[in-house]
């Protein structure tokens, strides 16, 4: 009797711990109120700002830890600079289980669809509200306001796989600009059209390609 007695009070605290763990972890996070690129490693590649803090997807995804199982992911800047100026954003609910390398981002331009990879695994607890609302902020601030949810990551071990490694990020930000260029050489002036930075709406710039292809393309959902 004493030993279920003990194993049953052993089991409440576990319980007990998860839950509070959980809670915890799930708390409402709110934007930070300045950018992660100005708190960071400014780190620019062929014109495009790439953090030197934050671990990428190679379908232009993104993810930083903010504390411990809790992940903040968004989409980089050359991503944003292709998705232009985009209508609506679709992102999963809260409680949702996301995989990754699973498509879990969903944004409409002109009526068109383009789908983005989720750079970790877990479950959804907070999506940029504000950003919804304004669709606009990712193209603006894309490592700040323009990120796109939060997400509890039991296993953190997960969140490394299948991501760029950190001394490949330069050459491969590199190789995905080469490619753009190659699609119309006179692109890279306008992407360079701001001093070296990337225009606004890269899509604009090319002819003879569809919205969702060239997404597509460098955000390997084709």
């Amino acid at each position: 009797m004493t030993v279920i007695l003990v194993l049953s009070t052993f089991l409440v605290f576990i319980v007990v711990d998860y839950v509070l763990s959980r809670k915890k972890a799930i708390q409402p996070r709110v934007a930070p109120e300045v950018s992660v690129a100005a708190v960071a490693n400014p780190a620019y590649v062929e014109g495009f700002l790439v953090p030197e803090t934050l671990r990428y997807h190679a379908g232009h995804s993104w993810a930083m830890r903010e504390r411990k199982h809790l992940f903040r992911v968004g989409l980089d800047e050359f991503g944003a600079a292709l998705m232009g100026r985009i209508d609506k954003i679709e992102l999963p609910k809260p409680g949702v289980w996301i995989r990754q390398g699973q498509k879990a981002f969903s944004f409409y331009r002109g009526g068109e669809k383009t789908d983005v990879l989720s750079p970790t695994e877990g479950e959804v607890v907070e999506l940029n509200t504000d950003l919804l609302n304004d669709p606009s902020a990712l193209r603006k601030d894309p490592y700040g306001a323009g990120w796109l949810m939060m997400v509890h990551v039991p296993d953190e071990e997960t969140v490394d796989r299948n991501l760029v490694p950190k001394n490949m990020v330069t050459s491969w930000m590199r190789d995905a600009v080469e490619r753009l260029y190659g699609r119309q050489p006179q692109l890279a002036g306008a992407v360079a059209a701001d001093g070296g930075r990337p225009a606004e709406d890269v899509f604009v710039a090319l002819s003879g390609v569809s919205w969702p292809e060239l997404t597509g393309e460098f955000f390997l959902t084709n």
